[in-house]
């Protein structure tokens, strides 16, 4: 009866959303049913799910119980918050914050997760050396945001690399921009080549693993700011590895 009712509240969180059928819906094990509808997580975040597809990208990051999770510029820590639910009591994740974050803050205070802790510092010095490394990384559109600021991008890519185990993934999601057009749309339409991003974490070590179009949008011009459009805008997602 448990994992009926799990079922039956994931598919209304699913059906919510047009792009998905009830044959995607079919597809949700019971696990991964579990995920979604955790007490620990929101109606908001469930309202969020169909575009934004948590149970895709725990399958890119590889994510499993056990395992420990960086998540990089965590936000209001929708994404934080489904890692830690999915890796478990045993598991741990940390959710990088380089400024105050209020909604994670009130997100952690309403629901305390011990296997969720916030990392306010900077983001080219984003992981104490002093904690054990990490079996995996995201970063999840906002490499376009911290183009725009002050931070030294080698010294963060650098750091993010340090943090993981050898072996260990790196999944990187932003809003496309044309391709050739590299870092020229970051600020104007919130948008980064993708190709400038590959460039720049095999710059520091990491290897190019493969990628999901589970977030792409061929309707999307990439004229538009990401943020002003009816629809979802174009998204990469590109995993890394840190090699052995």
């Amino acid at each position: 009866m448990l994992i009926q009712s799990l079922l039956r509240s994931v598919a209304t969180c699913l059906l919510v959303g047009s792009a998905f059928s009830l044959e995607a819906y079919a597809q949700v094990s019971a696990s991964e049913a579990a995920i979604l509808a955790s007490p620990l997580r929101t109606d908001r975040d469930r309202q969020a799910d169909p575009r934004r597809q948590p149970l895709e990208l725990l399958k890119l990051a590889k994510v499993a119980p056990g395992m420990s999770i960086l998540d990089i510029s965590s936000g209001g820590g929708y994404t934080a918050q489904v890692f830690a639910v999915a890796v478990g009591s045993t598991g741990k994740v940390w959710a990088q914050i380089a400024k105050p974050a209020p909604a994670l803050d009130a997100r952690l205070a309403a629901t305390p997760q011990p296997n969720l802790q916030i990392l306010a510092r900077p983001f080219d010095d984003l992981f104490p050396a002093e904690l054990p490394r990490v079996d995996g990384a995201t970063l999840i559109l906002s490499y376009h945001d911290i183009v725009n600021t002050s931070t030294d991008r080698a010294k963060m890519n650098q750091a993010i690399f340090n943090a993981l185990k050898p072996g260990g993934f790196l999944v990187v999601m932003d809003h496309a921009a044309k391709t050739g057009t590299g870092l020229n749309d970051t600020s104007t339409l919130h948008r980064i080549d993708e190709q400038a991003v590959v460039a720049e974490l095999v710059a520091v070590g990491f290897k190019a693993d493969t990628k999901s179009d589970a977030w792409r949008n061929a309707a999307d011009t990439h004229e538009l700011h990401s943020n002003k459009m009816e629809t979802t805008s174009d998204r990469f997602a590109l995993r890394f590895v840190r090699p052995n």
